[in-house]
């Protein structure tokens, strides 16, 4: 039985570790009790908001309505074959701590999505990628309950209109859909995606060979080494999207600055790293009072100690003018603005 909470801090519940409050605060371990819970009039009445690891949000000020915590737990293997295995995970569990009991395991396919944060109900809905992997290519099937009819939904891959960083419970269903539980697909044999970003470096300094277990180790020290902890230093990890410009528009860029980093993601599209733009804005290190930019990642925008949320936003709508004006390319953030 949820018990629903008052005035209740969110400061815990938010990466960032923004002080903030809900007008109503409850958490849910499972759709059952879910359902009921959308059954209470507070939440037909009130606005809602949906918690998870609460790395992907800025709450920018007092949230005037409910929030959920979605606790959803388990791990579960529901069919498997000599080459792949298809296993189901609530969508509460933190996202890493399943990366590392599928490398435990011997499974292949997410190793490089290692330490990311956040839940695994985030995953689809950000469609989370690193190091040259999308959580995309892993995914079957989303479980969701549709808010209105308070029913159990189910869509496949397709149906989950998977783009870069983006996807339908960002699109069509956001606020419609709270996502319960995530079916993924991995493999027996390794996949061993060492082609991006410092991972073959990394393996060498490790002495080690390619492995799914090995992966993981290089990418947790690869991030570490790059990004902050956000129980040391509030941050929600990369704060803006790498924007997706045309080749023709990238070869100018390239003109004027040589060193600029991109990726051709198709015949017409190139998509430009955020951080070096940032980076070469001389933003790196940048602090104003409580806030900043971190000064090993341009991307990471962090919270120096009591920093309000609308300060972090007005210091990324800040980088924002200076890319655009600099570059002529638009930023889009990552983060999920309250």
């Amino acid at each position: 039985m949820s018990i629903i909470k008052q005035n209740y801090s969110l400061r815990n519940y938010n990466t960032f570790g923004i002080t903030a409050k809900t007008k109503y605060f409850t958490s849910f371990t499972s759709e059952e009790e879910l359902i009921k819970l959308l059954e209470n009039d507070i939440c037909k009445l009130e606005k809602m908001l949906i918690l998870g690891g609460g790395s992907n949000i800025l709450l920018s000020e007092d949230f005037d309505g409910i929030t959920l915590l979605n606790d959803v737990k388990g791990i579960n293997i529901i069919k498997e074959n000599s080459k792949e295995v298809i296993i189901e995970v609530g969508a509460g569990e933190i996202w890493h701590d399943f990366v590392l009991w599928s490398v435990k395991k011997g499974f292949s396919g997410i190793e490089n999505l290692a330490l990311i944060p956040g839940s695994v109900g985030a995953s689809p809905m950000q469609n989370i990628g690193a190091y040259g992997v999308e959580v995309k290519d892993f995914i079957t099937q989303v479980y969701y309950i549709d808010i209105a009819k308070k029913k159990k939904k189910e869509l496949n891959n397709n149906e989950c209109g998977f783009e870069y960083r983006n996807s339908i419970f960002k699109g069509r269903l956001k606020g419609k859909g709270i996502v319960t539980k995530v079916i993924f697909k991995l493999y027996k044999t390794p996949i061993n995606n060492t082609d991006y970003g410092d991972i073959k470096e990394e393996l060498k300094k490790l002495k080690k060979n390619a492995s799914p277990i090995n992966i993981t180790e290089a990418v947790i020290n690869i991030r570490n080494r790059k990004l902050p902890d956000p129980a040391i230093l509030g941050n929600c990890g990369s704060f803006f999207k790498n924007p997706i410009i045309k080749n023709s528009k990238f070869k100018k860029l390239k003109k004027e600055f040589p060193n600029v980093i991109g990726y051709k993601i198709s015949n017409t599209k190139t998509k430009v790293s955020a951080g070096w733009l940032i980076d070469n804005a001389g933003l790196k290190g940048y602090r104003e009072k409580n806030v900043g930019i971190h000064n090993k990642q341009a991307l990471v925008l962090v919270n120096h100690g009591n920093a309000k949320g609308k300060d972090i936003l007005k210091l990324a709508e800040k980088i924002e003018l200076i890319i655009k004006k600099k570059y002529d390319i638009s930023l889009e953030k990552e983060v999920n603005i309250i």
